[in-house]
């Protein structure tokens, strides 16, 4: 059988060839690449030469390259398009990957040849890239066990295994239990209170589930959030909140409560094997926050500024409700309902009125205008280009002198097979080999609210922001021009990763980029330059309030990570423990983050989960910066683009920063721009 995953890609730009590739492929392939990559690391360990950074680290960097590119497409697949056979060869691979990642860290042949060059004199006449590949790749070998004596590595070997089959675990549970829930509702009157689009998406729903007449809500996020902002009917409300909130913390086949015990446990067992006191403590080494109590102080600083505006800002939203027939205690299914109607009486603005003015299509050209004014962009759609689901756009991405620079994949609507939630990926990253610069091949994946028959896609205006966060990333992977891809691109500290990102949803509160973009979809009016005004006065509306949210989230992944956290029995006790400092309102029985939280039990955000705070100081101070110049100056996009964009992790990332900067980041930025600092 011709495998398509293991000859060379015969399409534009060496695209993976989706429509050629078939479920039954992806294991040969996984078995054939990893027998080849373990032959191309036998060749640096057989290597009679005296060890070099050329001959064994940047060989090292380059060997496994099929491998990667294999993987990439399969695990991109199995997180925006899976199906009960994707994540069966995803739980048969990942302890293939894991031995085979052990074998080269283990290897102790290996080891010593990098630790010889790693130690050698020559290493003073490398480049500072050929040196952060160097620390980089001995740091990784060390914190990977290769200075365990031999049945400590054995058992390093049994916990990586494990924990990414745990990982696979928590993953489907959560997948499962966001398709399995329904709220079908035949009564007319049980819909007051939702927007017309709202329902017409509800009846859609009902009739791709065999349901037709009635309207059916579902936990994805484009039914989800628009039902607990807008729906009149709390009972219903409360449903939606309950089964939301008790994903995978039922006790039954799904149920997280033993995955997260045992996801702990071993983390912890593998932090100690290593010489660390906590997964934490591991993780954080190689961060810029560097310790835990580092990253404590710095929320233990937020939470001093947010705690007393956040309980003021509920004290105000608890008697606006009253005032309005509201209930007397606010529960958490009332707080987006409430809030927003508290910020249209208060701003006169609210998502319904900004809605008509955000056709996806528009938001997505505008997001292309902003990159062409920063950066000298241009993205062309590619017909010709493979794509895993018709609902995926495919553009080449070409520089200011019209030179190809990337291909980039769009996919914005959900379905059974994809995540909740929007991230960004890649199928390709970008290096030099041979004087020749391989582009990188990108992608952003989210869940906005599909067209219906009347409408076209209309974005909130927090799907607005969502898209052009997850686009700042994939700005981070196009610019990329490394040399190695372990440092290109998105390939930095995780606590620096989510900066650009963060910085480019400034864009979306100024009128010189609004006016770009946000066009009336029937009209064609631009956004009136007072609805822009209430944009910018409501930015901050309820700010203190998620601002402890985040924060509660980052203690929670926190306290999971630290040695007390392996006695636990009880994760619901364990988590209201965790939260009391944070919890502003009553705990709900029956529900729990922790058995949802993907990011830090599936993804790589554990120990992590602060970051998104970090890079909030990160790209307020940054952004003061374009303000001070203008917010198209290109001089200071320039700047950005070349010591933080096309970068990567070549150098420390605070280096990086005062280079684009000039001085360290001041968290009184992110302050006063929230309105906490006056």
């Amino acid at each position: 059988m011709k495998n398509p995953l293991l000859q060379t890609f015969d399409t534009p730009f060496g695209t993976p060839p989706f429509s050629e590739i078939k479920n039954e492929h992806f294991l040969p392939a996984f078995e054939q690449a990893i027998q080849s990559a373990k032959e191309e690391v036998e060749k640096i360990k057989s290597n009679s030469e005296q060890p070099d950074f050329s001959n064994t680290v940047e060989a090292l960097e380059r060997s496994g390259e099929t491998l990667g590119r294999i993987s990439s497409i399969f695990f991109n697949l199995n997180s925006a398009e899976t199906n009960d056979e994707i994540q069966k060869i995803a739980r048969e691979v990942s302890p293939l990957l894991s031995d085979y990642s052990n074998d080269i860290m283990l290897d102790e042949v290996l080891f010593s040849r990098i630790h010889e060059v790693y130690e050698s004199a020559d290493r003073k006449g490398l480049s500072p890239e050929e040196k952060t590949l160097l620390e980089k790749t001995y740091k990784s070998f060390v914190r990977n066990g290769a200075h365990l004596a031999e049945e400590k590595k054995q058992r390093l070997r049994e916990i990586d295994k494990e924990l990414s089959q745990l990982s696979l675990e928590f993953g489907e549970h959560v997948l499962k239990e966001t398709n399995s829930f329904t709220l079908e509702i035949s009564e007319e009157k049980d819909l007051a209170g939702l927007p017309d689009h709202v329902v017409e998406a509800a009846a859609g729903t009902a009739k791709e589930k065999g349901k037709e007449g009635s309207w059916v809500f579902t936990l994805h996020f484009p039914s989800y959030i628009p039902f607990m902002t807008y729906a009149d009917n709390r009972e219903l409300r409360e449903k939606m909140f309950r089964a939301y909130g008790s994903k995978a913390f039922k006790g039954d086949e799904n149920d997280n409560q033993e995955v997260i015990l045992k996801k702990v446990r071993l983390r912890q067992e593998r932090a100690t094997l290593l010489g660390y006191s906590s997964h934490a403590d591991f993780v954080l080494e190689e961060r810029m926050a560097e310790s835990p109590a580092k990253v404590n102080e710095f929320l233990e600083n937020l939470l001093h500024y947010a705690k007393p505006v956040a309980e003021k800002e509920l004290d105000e939203l608890r008697a606006f409700a009253q005032s309005i027939g509201g209930p007397e205690q606010l529960q958490r299914w009332d707080i987006s309902y409430y809030a927003e109607k508290l910020k249209k009486e208060k701003f006169a603005v609210d998502d319904e009125m900004l809605k008509p003015y955000f056709r996806l299509e528009n938001v997505v050209g505008g997001v292309f205008q902003v990159a062409k004014r920063l950066y000298g962009l241009e993205f062309k759609e590619l017909a010709n280009v493979p794509v895993y689901h018709p609902d995926v756009k495919a553009y080449e991405v070409l520089d200011e002198q019209q030179q190809h620079l990337a291909v980039f994949y769009a996919d914005f609507f959900p379905r059974p097979g994809k995540r909740n939630g929007a991230w960004m990926t890649s199928f390709r990253g970008q290096k030099k080999v041979n004087g020749m610069d391989i582009r990188p091949q990108v992608s952003i994946v989210c869940n906005f609210t599909k067209p219906t028959q009347t409408k076209p896609s209309l974005l909130t205006f927090n799907e607005v922001t969502t898209l052009f966060h997850e686009f700042g990333h994939a700005l981070h992977g196009m610019l990329a021009d490394g040399n190695f891809e372990s440092l290109s691109g998105t390939s930095v500290y995780w606590d620096f990763v989510e900066l650009p990102s963060q910085v480019l949803e400034n864009w979306v509160y100024e009128k010189e980029s609004l006016d770009l973009f946000a066009r009336h979809y029937e009209t064609g009016e631009s956004i009136p330059e007072e609805l822009i005004r209430k944009i910018k006065e409501s930015a901050n509306f309820m700010e203190a309030y998620q601002t402890v949210r985040q924060i509660g989230l980052a203690k929670l992944d926190m306290g999971w990570h630290v040695p007390e956290a392996t006695k636990v029995n009880d994760v619901g006790a364990y988590e209201q423990e965790l939260q009391k400092e944070t919890d502003l309102l009553p705990p709900v029985e029956g529900t729990n983050t922790s058995c949802s939280f993907s990011h830090i039990f599936q993804g790589g955000y554990a120990s992590g989960y602060y970051s998104y705070k970090w890079a909030e100081v990160l790209d307020a101070d940054a952004f003061e910066f374009f303000q001070e110049k203008g917010i198209f100056n290109k001089d200071t996009a320039d700047l950005f683009k070349k010591h933080v964009l096309s970068a990567g992790g070549s150098e420390h990332p605070m280096e990086l920063y005062k280079r684009f900067r000039g001085k360290e980041p001041s968290p009184k930025a992110l302050l006063k721009r929230t309105g906490m600092l006056k």
